[in-house]
């Protein structure tokens, strides 16, 4: 009897050292919500919003015309020095050039003079200098991108940095994918999301990417300059709880002194 206890006691010791190490495989899993059969399974998408022009936020205008020439000190803040420009999944930011939103919400643009961009779709602001230009060149063909649309990735993610994305449809799975995924210790059902509203105040929500409910979030989409963290999980806590580990494993080792005593001596 003596023996028994003693085995299970041993047992129950080393279970919480294994413990401290091991996650179920449910909590690393995205969307297991999602029927598991082969069947297609019709999801609930989110619309797609347009982000908005803000301040501090660095625009690509280009403006084409037959005559090259006459356009291109508009088009010379677009050249990006390639010495400072990166890989977007490469994770360093990029020194892209182009125009400056001020905190009116306004860019000086060449022969074009002082334009107001602020709140406005890319599109919209397309249009908006597009209407400009006609007055100065003949059918100008005008483009309006984003240069600096950044998102940050930080906490349990195996590349951790801000990505500058190419293009303006980007995803918080898309943004996972440019970090290299979550790391095994990375809380997937309590996502931080840190984002600026149009009045320039910053809120915050909380995403669960185990639930097929991400979708069709209205956060399912980022917008420019959105910050997202991935808290650790308590397993992950536990392991880098160096004393914690030490004192459980002192402990299983006093206990196995202790069992190879009690039955030899």
């Amino acid at each position: 009897m003596r023996k028994i206890n003693c085995r299970v006691a041993y047992s129950f010791m080393l279970t919480i050292v294994l413990f401290c190490s091991c996650r179920s495989t449910k909590s690393i899993r995205y969307f297991h919500d999602i029927a598991g059969n082969k069947a297609p399974v019709e999801l609930e998408i989110a619309q797609y919003q347009e982000p908005k022009i803000q301040p501090d936020d660095i625009l690509s205008i280009n403006v084409s015309t037959a005559d090259a020439e006459a356009t291109q000190s508009i088009n010379n803040r677009n050249t990006i020095n390639q010495s400072a420009s990166a890989n977007p999944a490469s994770g360093m930011v990029n020194v892209g050039a182009g125009y400056l939103v001020d905190k009116q919400g306004s860019v000086e643009i060449p022969i074009l003079g002082k334009t107001t961009v602020g709140g406005l779709t890319t599109v919209q602001a397309r249009n908006v200098i597009r209407d400009r230009a006609l007055k100065a060149f003949n059918n100008p063909v005008v483009d309006v991108r984003f240069s600096n649309f950044k998102i940050t990735l930080l906490g349990e993610v195996n590349r951790p940095a801000t990505y500058i994305i190419p293009n303006e449809q980007v995803t918080i799975l898309d943004a996972i994918g440019y970090a290299g995924d979550l790391t095994i210790y990375g809380k997937r059902e309590n996502v931080l999301l840190i984002r600026k509203n149009e009045q320039g105040n910053n809120f915050s929500v909380r995403m669960d990417l185990t639930k097929k409910g991400l979708l069709s979030s209205p956060y399912f989409y980022l917008k420019q300059n959105d910050v997202i963290y991935i808290e650790p999980s308590k397993a992950k806590v536990l392991n880098s709880d160096n004393n914690l580990i030490k004192y459980l494993t002192l402990a299983a080792s006093l206990l196995t002194a202790g069992v190879l005593a009690y039955r030899y001596l």
